[in-house]
């Protein structure tokens, strides 16, 4: 467990200094969306190497195929709209306040999802002790933003 809480702390690490890079790339090339295409077309580059390296084999033609259309294109919609919002606002706001006012927003997001168990994701009630974190994450984020 520790080593999954471990990744999760550096994986989050990431998202500040992709958005402060893209942050830098948009000033030079014309903007946020010119900044995430950017940033999306060399993320696919890099996850084709991964792929090659990491999956035995052909992927699965057929299931991908049988999978509904929103389903294929959702993570890619939300994740340029996300990455975009974030290298226009870097710049006005700052990185911590982007990072603090976003984790804040996933935590809300990640209890509705998780106490509606949408998606498919496994049902978890929201406790007082998780309500309560919740309001502690957003707090925090007004903090960054606004002392």
């Amino acid at each position: 467990m520790l080593l999954f809480s471990t990744l999760a702390v550096m994986a989050g690490m990431l998202f500040p200094s992709q958005t402060a890079i893209n942050a830098k790339l948009a000033a030079g090339v014309g903007g946020p969306v010119v900044a995430t295409t950017i940033s999306f077309v060399a993320g696919l580059a890099s996850l084709i190497v991964l792929l090659a390296i990491t999956t035995r084999g052909a992927p699965d033609w057929a299931a991908i195929r049988q999978t509904p259309p929103w389903l294929l294109c959702a993570g890619g919609f939300l994740g340029a709209i996300y990455l975009s919002l974030n290298v226009f606002l870097v710049p006005r706001i700052g990185a911590g306040a982007m990072m603090a006012l976003a984790i804040a927003g996933q935590m809300l997001a990640a209890l509705t999802i998780d106490s509606a168990g949408l998606f498919g994701v496994a049902h978890h009630t929201i406790s007082v002790g998780r309500a309560a974190g919740a309001v502690v994450v957003l707090l925090g984020a007004l903090m960054v933003r606004f002392l």
